[in-house]
């Protein structure tokens, strides 16, 4: 399921969740319930911004990451593995 960070500038607060592509996040109230959180002092009802992502994938395989594993093969996810997954 990817990931995707907000943030709330009316409390200078960022969050990262997971939740489907087609889900649509607003504002504080909608993102602490996402993320299971207390909003706090916060309104409810006060926009927040999605900020630009990798909009990650998470695996809970342990597979994609052991040498030799095809998600882990030559330069896939960085072009050569300077991001040390290659």
């Amino acid at each position: 399921m990817p990931t995707y960070e907000y943030f709330c500038p009316d409390n200078g607060q960022s969050l990262e969740v997971m939740h489907g592509m087609t889900t649509t996040l607003n504002t504080w109230g909608e993102l602490c319930d996402q993320a299971d959180l207390d909003p706090g002092d916060t309104p409810a009802d006060t926009p927040i911004e999605k900020l630009l992502g990798t909009g990650m994938l998470l695996s809970n395989s342990r597979a994609d990451l052991t040498p030799g594993s095809a998600s882990n093969t030559g330069g896939g996810c960085c072009g050569g593995g300077g991001c040390g997954c290659g």
